[in-house]
């Protein structure tokens, strides 16, 4: 049987002074190293504590970087996004400007040709844009006897001032035209038109022919070149008035010189005559 003894504490005490004296040290010498030991195990308790708040310090700066990281890569990605709005913005800009100063020369164009054809207006005739198109307008009363096509010495005399004007212009001359044939909503009854269709387009022929026919002994002849006009019939399916009165009729009765545009023309002449 094994018998276990307890000693208390100043046995204890006795008992390890006992021992220290039976291993050569003194009282002063234990409680030395008591204290040696005491501050090493303090000295040790410092640098866990300090290691564990190394450790949450480094936590915090890797949470602190990610942080920052995900700010920087946000701002990256808006500076990029800013960059390429800025660079769209340089290139609409850049395409502005260049419409611009296309407009402009077709501004420039459109003004140059409107003074010349105003020369027009000192014969007594009407020079206007009209569903985007820009037109001479000659009165039917003044070129024709009702329901002929026939021109009147008149007529004939208006025309060959108009081919003077055009035939001595180096734009006007190399510009395209049509010649537009109209007629009231009166119904035509027999003769060789038949209908306002067959006389508005011989209408439209008869000045084409004058226009474009070399003078002849009497010096009656536009001498305009042909490849540059041509004629259509568009009978009262484009009045310009009413055609309820007499005065309505009489402006429907009529026929156009229409400047046929350019490609880089084709936009609203309208707004660009205010």
């Amino acid at each position: 049987m094994k018998f276990t003894t307890l000693l208390r504490p100043s046995s204890l005490f006795l008992f390890l002074s006992l021992s220290l004296s039976a291993c050569g040290y003194s009282q002063e010498e234990w409680d030395q190293k008591l204290r040696e030991n005491e501050s090493l195990t303090n000295q040790l308790k410092a640098q866990t504590d300090a290691h564990k708040k190394s450790e949450s310090d480094y936590e915090e700066a890797v949470q602190e970087i990610d942080t920052l990281k995900k700010q920087l890569a946000d701002r990256g990605a808006n500076l990029d996004n800013l960059n390429q709005s800025l660079v769209e913005q340089r290139k609409a800009l850049e395409e502005y400007g260049r419409r611009t100063e296309q407009l402009d020369q077709i501004r420039k164009r459109f003004e140059l040709l409107q003074s010349k054809l105003q020369k027009l207006t000192q014969l007594g005739l009407k020079v206007e844009v009209r569903n985007n198109r820009m037109l001479i307008q000659l009165p039917g009363d003044v070129l024709f006897d009702s329901g002929q096509d026939h021109l009147k010495a008149e007529g004939t005399k208006i025309l060959m001032q108009v081919a003077d004007v055009i035939g001595k212009d180096a734009d006007l001359s190399k510009r395209r035209f049509q010649v537009a044939g109209h007629t009231d909503s009166k119904p035509l009854t027999g003769g060789a038109f038949k209908d306002n269709w067959g006389l508005s387009t011989m209408r439209a022929r008869s000045v084409l022919l004058l226009l474009t026919s070399p003078p002849d002994k009497a010096g009656v002849g536009g001498g305009l070149s042909p490849s540059n006009w041509s004629a259509a019939g568009y009978a009262d399916t484009d009045p310009v008035a009413g055609n309820d009165t007499e005065e309505g009729r009489k402006k429907n009765r009529r026929v156009e010189l229409v400047v046929q545009p350019d490609v880089e023309e084709m936009l609203n002449l309208k707004s660009l005559a205010k």
